[in-house]
């Protein structure tokens, strides 16, 4: 089976990782921005071009979301199977009049971190049964979580997934903005979140909320209050008030 990926970024350059270290043959890299298909191509020993979209019988569109409809029209074959990778986009998106899918990889993806692929969990929707089980096949070579998942369902996925990931991680921006504020190392902190994220393997993470909005600490939060302000302060304000509703303080 030839398979041609579309794009050059993170997801692009971890899928066509993933497949090279299990012996599954990637006959193109096509996309926009030739130096990073390059560095790409040449880890990974995969051709590439930025002009000419080879033919395949199965193409993966690794692209921003915002991207996928323009780029899948560039597919002009009718006898392939079109997935993107999007958690957020409906089949429908894809344009053109080939078999269409979705292929997503919930994980976040940075060219400088490996990945054991094996844990990462991949969402499969197709338009047939034929093509389901194919991407399923797929899949299953560098995952061992693969599983079928509607539109509707996806897009939950997909916003349970900026929940858990992106907002955490901007937290971690906005602490580190207060750290570096008062010459504070922000390698304090990391063996608390390293523990904060260790734990919610073992409980619920409504049952390992600590601090002083589910203590109702009133004296703290009044007093960190005091020592923030602007964007700081609102974010501290509006995730004490979710702390609060939820334990019904």
């Amino acid at each position: 089976m030839d398979i041609v990926i579309i794009g050059s970024g993170n997801v692009a350059y971890h899928l066509a990782g993933a497949f090279s270290q299990k012996g599954i043959k990637i006959s193109q890299l096509f996309g926009r921005n030739e130096t990073d298909l390059k560095a790409i191509s040449q880890e990974f020993d995969i051709p590439f071009s930025t002009s000419e979209l080879n033919d395949a019988d199965l193409y993966l569109i690794c692209v921003s979301d915002n991207a996928v409809h323009e780029v899948s029209g560039l597919i002009t074959a009718e006898n392939c199977l079109v997935a993107h990778t999007s958690g957020s986009l409906p089949m429908e998106s894809l344009k053109g009049s080939y078999r269409k899918a979705s292929c997503y990889p919930l994980q976040t993806f940075s060219k400088s971190r490996a990945q054991d692929y094996s844990k990462i969990p991949f969402f499969i929707e197709a338009e047939n049964g034929a093509d389901l089980i194919l991407l399923k096949d797929l899949a299953s070579k560098i995952s061992n979580n693969v599983m079928e998942s509607s539109y509707e369902k996806r897009k939950y996925i997909h916003i349970t997934a900026i929940f858990a990931c992106n907002f955490v991680n901007h937290l971690f921006a906005r602490a580190k903005e207060i750290s570096d504020s008062q010459d504070i190392p922000f390698s304090y902190f990391k063996p608390l979140i390293a523990e904060t994220v260790e734990k919610i393997g073992f409980m619920e993470p409504k049952d390992a909320q600590t601090g002083p909005a589910v203590r109702n600490d009133k004296r703290v939060l009044n007093l960190h209050e005091e020592l923030l302000d602007g964007m700081h302060l609102e974010i501290y304000r509006t995730l004490n008030k979710s702390i609060k509703e939820m334990y019904e303080l």
